[in-house]
């Protein structure tokens, strides 16, 4: 038998499985009443994204004759952006469908709090990004920028810094998608983490605020009335993906300061996803589906999303932790925790959100989907996705607006 163990190594769909099994074993570990759940595969994606990148990449860089298999991971990463596109996707549009059906509950009961709550999460994290280089002199403003989407996990956030400072050159295109690659780990690790310990943390009995919440929900009989269901209609579920991603890509003028805005695949099949599963049904087409169906493919999805993102990101935001790297690692690190905290204060205290709902309108306001996928493993409630559609484009605005100050603003 013949094995060309390195291109076997190398392929994208073993790297994959290999992520996600390694992933799934991991979550399944209970470190006192702490565990990882899907969240695993974004760490074993990591570890190997690294190894793969450093030992089958690296030493062919700047090299003419190399495998195939190097040219193709130094062109498009270890994982190719669109296997990360594709799960993202199905994810969204999964949680998007599972959620609608309280939507206009939770709109009717906390929607300006949602759009404020929006705005102050991102407002948050750019104050703190802007404080953090006056603290520390001699910072690149455009990779700063990227820290800041990167921290805040919003690659609409990102296309918006690279379009707006195209004008200065390759060079600070490269600094911004830099700065990404070093904050996207911190922030999505610091939304992972908060959804998990911050129940513990401030004595939220998870149990009693689904109680709670589901009776706000279906108090009247109203509420209780039985949509009709199929277990599964595929060509309903392609048509929610294809309708979300034409809603992405349009675009809204906004000035000549922003430019135009945009939702972005995530933000367009999110709107897609809800707004179609609150309608239920157009003609043939059946959006109200088996939660169970929907559950799994939301699972499945999210398994693998978080698996190509860890391998995607691997070897920079590991190499990153040294020199000037480290600090940018820091920064998006008490960027993404300041926004979180902030706006769990607010939402919490000031707003009384309950905490399944707030749950995912955190991560809304941080346009975290990693985050949206712990949430609802650490609440077992697919409930929390109405919170984060309804925070998640005002979030969107606001990210891109404090992007492009960012690097105007005097340091």
């Amino acid at each position: 038998m013949n094995l060309d163990v390195a291109k076997f190594i190398t392929n994208p769909f073993v790297l994959m499985f290999a992520s996600v099994f390694l992933g799934q074993l991991l979550g399944r570990i209970n470190f006192g009443r702490f565990k990882l759940g899907s969240s695993g595969g974004l760490f074993t994606g990591l570890i190997i994204g690294w190894v793969i990148y450093k030992n089958y990449a690296l030493p062919y860089k700047g090299l003419e004759q190399m495998p195939a298999y190097a040219k193709t991971i130094l062109k498009q990463g270890v994982i190719s952006r669109d296997f990360f596109l594709f799960t993202l996707i199905l994810f969204v549009a999964a949680v998007g469908l599972l959620a609608s059906k309280d939507l206009d509950k939770v709109l009717k009961k906390y929607g300006i709090k949602f759009i404020i709550l929006g705005i102050i999460i991102t407002f948050t994290g750019a104050f703190v990004t802007y404080i953090m280089t006056l603290i520390s002199k001699g910072q690149n403003l455009f990779a700063i920028s990227g820290v800041y989407t990167g921290a805040l996990t919003s690659s609409p956030g990102l296309a918006a810094a690279l379009e707006s400072v195209s004008i200065y050159g390759k060079e600070a295109e490269s600094m911004v998608g830099f700065g990404y690659a070093i904050g996207y780990i911190p922030g999505v690790l610091i939304v992972i983490l908060a959804m998990q310990f911050m129940p513990l943390i401030f004595g939220i009995d998870i149990n009693k605020e689904k109680e709670e919440f589901f009776k706000e929900m279906y108090s009247s009989k109203e509420d209780n009335v039985k949509y009709e269901e199929v277990q599964f209609d595929l060509i309903a579920f392609v048509f929610v993906c294809l309708f979300g991603i034409f809603i992405g890509k349009l675009k809204i003028y906004l000035g000549p300061t922003i430019n135009y805005f945009s939702l972005g695949t995530t933000g367009g099949v999110l709107i897609s996803s809800l707004l179609l599963g609150y309608i239920g049904r157009i003609g043939f087409l059946n959006f109200r589906m088996n939660s169970k169906v929907l559950g799994v493919i939301r699972e499945l999805a999210l398994s693998f999303f978080l698996t190509i993102v860890g391998l995607r990101y691997g070897y920079s935001a590991l190499t990153s932790l040294t020199g000037s790297g480290l600090y940018l690692a820091l920064v998006a690190l008490i960027c993404g925790f300041s926004s979180i905290f902030v706006g769990f204060i607010i939402g919490r205290y000031v707003f009384k959100i309950n905490w399944i709902v707030l749950a995912g309108a955190l991560c809304g306001g941080m346009t975290s989907t990693p985050g949206l996928g712990a949430a609802i493993d650490a609440t077992d409630c697919d409930d929390v996705a109405a919170g984060y559609g309804a925070t998640y484009p005002f979030a969107l605005l606001g990210m891109i607006v404090f992007t492009i100050m960012l690097y105007k603003l005097p340091i």
